[in-house]
């Protein structure tokens, strides 16, 4: 836990301490987002590149924290060499997407060019670093799925996961805040599980993003843009795959007998259901799914007069009361836990929607 414990605070005062500092020299060289559209929520020049000093501090930290024994269960030559390329291979990964989104962030980048970036990575990951999902653990009757499935499923959950990020980075510290939730709750399962390479990763883009909060929440200083959100997306995605794959023999029995996949989307539900949600929405009014709109649920919990502070808080809570509902599902068949939570987490997002559509339609009852 010592390990854990200092690859946090290591990312944590590498951001802490550099920000004030990159947000001087974003505004000296101005790298900031004007609040020039209507859907701005911000009314000032905010800088936008907070997501250089993110991966900064969880790469730096992850190369001088991971443990040279990637799995002490089976820390042996092998081990270690499968681990050493599994995280080259990531790094690599990463480091495309970040480059993508420094870009985006600072001239735009056209969504074609994104897209075949987003392929380009998604490859590395589930062909070449083996990050991929090869079996559902019975969820739906399904175990063990065949390679063309596993690749085609791993590839859509990463792009899945990594735009449902980009999409919720719309509020004072939501993605940055329900990044840390999940990184922590997947470094903590590795942590159970005694594989210490994901725990470890786990932990450090938990410091970061812990000390680019400080920063981030209402009123923010300084946004992450898609330097930020992509890659919190791309390593979660990382860390919940992994989750799925690895046998959770070690971990407390209560754990042990919960659905792994149940699991993984219950930790990144409200990036999943929101992203699911406002897709849903946009096709029904025949608009492309990736134009940008305030329909999301915490635009809705903004409109319903509540502060960013409090919105984020309400989704936190949300979030951490999803994981706990998966954890007590142990021992129920994985496709009805999996539908209990569904149902349950759909009735809950769409209230604030409800509520707002019932505050509109007051006034036009009473002319």
């Amino acid at each position: 836990m010592e390990l854990l414990a200092i690859a946090f605070f290591t990312s944590f005062i590498v951001v802490l301490l550099s920000t004030p500092s990159l947000i001087k020299v974003a505004k000296l060289k101005h790298l900031v987002d004007e609040p020039k559209e209507e859907r701005k929520l911000h009314r000032t020049s905010i800088p936008t590149i907070g997501g250089i000093i993110i991966f900064a501090g969880t790469l730096f930290s992850l190369a001088l924290w991971i443990p040279a024994e990637p799995a002490r269960q089976g820390g042996n030559f092998w081990a270690v060499v499968k681990a050493f390329n599994e995280f080259k291979y990531i790094t690599a990964a990463l480091l495309i997407l970040f480059f993508i989104g420094v870009k985006d962030d600072i001239i735009g980048t056209a969504p074609m060019k994104k897209l075949l970036g987003h392929i380009i990575v998604a490859f590395i990951l589930v062909l070449m670093a083996d990050v991929r999902i090869h079996s559902m653990h019975g969820l739906f009757g399904l175990h063990e799925i065949p390679d063309y499935a596993s690749i085609g499923l791993s590839l859509f959950a990463y792009i899945v996961i990594v735009n449902a990020f980009n999409l919720i980075d719309g509020v004072d510290g939501l993605a940055a805040g329900i990044g840390l939730i999940c990184s922590v709750v997947f470094g903590i399962w590795f942590y159970m599980a005694d594989v210490m390479t994901f725990a470890v990763l786990g932990f450090v883009l938990a410091g970061a993003l812990l000390g680019f909060l400080i920063f981030n929440f209402s009123p923010a200083r300084i946004f992450m843009g898609d330097s930020g959100s992509l890659v919190i997306g791309a390593v979660i995605s990382i860390l919940a795959v992994r989750m799925i794959e690895t046998n959770p023999a070690k971990v407390p029995e209560v754990f042990e007998n919960v659905s792994t996949p149940v699991f993984a989307m219950a930790v990144l539900v409200y990036p999943l259901v929101d992203t699911l949600r406002v897709f849903f929405y946009r096709a029904v009014k025949g608009i492309s799914p990736f134009s940008a709109d305030r329909n999301h649920i915490h635009h809705n919990l903004l409109s319903l007069g509540m502060t960013h502070g409090q919105t984020v808080m309400i989704l936190y809570l949300f979030n951490l009361l999803v994981v706990a509902g998966a954890v007590s599902t142990a021992g129920m068949n994985p496709t009805a836990a999996w539908v209990l939570l569904f149902v349950i987490v759909l009735v809950v997002v769409n209230i604030p929607g409800m509520l707002l559509y019932r505050k509109q339609r007051v006034p036009t009852s009473k002319a």
